[in-house]
């Protein structure tokens, strides 16, 4: 008996050691006894520092319906497979958590537990799959159109030009406002065609071996701009010796300058937005997070940022995100943001050989 116990005790402790799921213990006072390293790794906290403590301590920092664990756990209620989200600073985790109680012999509750697995790689790769299917839907239609809808307008916009010049020879500015808002208005819908065109396929694309930082430094000029217009100061962080990553060099300027665009738009006078360099060795990515002050995304939008025609912009289209993901998706990266209520980040991870 003595030896199985042993036993058991040593498996316990190998368990919370090395175990890819997040399990916490709890007694019946609320008090965290254990927790494994994933846990604490998904969640933000240090072992010896929260160990003894009660839970409301351990997650002071948020609300009570943001925690993950809460006290009705210890009346016996039982989780199979719920899904939650949950922020860690910049990182955002898709888990998948089951808890009940612990009883004795004598059935009396003794304490409860919680696992969880991390199943956002799965979440994302579903999300993925769904997207493409829309994305490719939509470019089918878009590359079966777009050359019906732009010959007319190619018409219409040189009859305008005509119109307005000699308008303007006859001094009617009235009459000339009105075609230069209509030649406005043509412009916009050619943008929306090419961004159409974008989601079915980008045209002449180039792989290369590509210097991330290079890319960034080159489109730093323009965002810098951009944020002087509204008021706001960009802070480039490189890191020496980031790997060179196959892609095209220009798609990948139209994604960094699409997001720091958004970033810099979502913010007030006075803001910050931060490009930051980062690998990730152990899964062969480098990370460019881009983040902003601004009041952040709520949780009902967050998810559904990357669909086509999702905007809330009055004048956007909802398809700049999409397309960005797109770009990434076909060099086998992701997109992932996360909010916290203020500032947003957006990490895209690009694999390198």
């Amino acid at each position: 008996m003595q030896h199985e116990l042993t036993l058991l005790q040593r498996f316990a402790g190998t368990f919370l050691r090395d175990v890819n799921l997040g399990v916490i213990l709890l007694n019946t006072s609320f008090e965290l006894m254990d927790i494994s390293d994933t846990a604490c790794r998904v969640l933000g906290l240090h072992r010896e520092q929260a160990l003894h403590l009660p839970l409301e301590q351990v997650f002071a920092d948020l609300p009570i319906e943001h925690q993950l664990v809460r006290r009705h756990i210890l009346e016996g209620v039982v989780l199979r497979n719920h899904a939650v989200s949950w922020m860690n600073n910049q990182e955002r985790y898709e888990l998948l958590v089951d808890s009940n109680v612990l009883k004795d012999e004598q059935g009396v509750v003794v304490g409860a537990y919680i696992i969880f697995k991390d199943v956002t790689n799965l979440r994302s790769l579903e999300e993925q799959v769904q997207r493409s299917d829309r994305l490719a839907m939509i470019g089918q239609i878009a590359a079966g159109t777009a050359h019906e809808i732009r010959n007319p307008l190619t018409s219409i916009k040189g009859f305008l030009q005509v119109l307005r010049k000699t308008f303007e020879d006859q001094g009617m500015s009235r009459e000339s406002g009105f075609t230069e808002v209509m030649l406005t208005e043509i412009n916009r819908i050619n943008e929306l065609v090419n961004e159409f065109l974008l989601l079915s396929k980008p045209k002449n694309v180039t792989f290369d071996y590509v210097d991330l930082s290079q890319v960034l430094r080159e489109i730093l000029p323009i965002i810098n701009n951009e944020a002087l217009l509204h008021g706001t100061v960009v802070q480039y962080e490189a890191m020496h010796g980031i790997p060179q990553v196959v892609a095209d060099k220009e798609l990948l300027k139209q994604v960094f300058l699409n997001i720091s665009k958004n970033g810099i738009e979502a913010m007030g006078e006075g803001g910050f937005l931060t490009i930051s360099e980062r690998v990730d060795p152990e899964e062969r990515k480098v990370n460019i997070d881009i983040h902003d002050t601004g009041p952040g995304i709520p949780t009902f939008v967050i998810d559904k940022i990357f669909d086509p025609f999702f905007t809330t912009k009055a004048e956007g289209t909802g398809l700049g995100l999409s397309v960005c993901q797109r770009i990434i998706h076909d060099i086998g990266g992701h997109i992932r943001v996360s909010s916290k209520g203020f500032g947003t980040t957006f990490t895209v991870s690009i694999p390198f050989p």
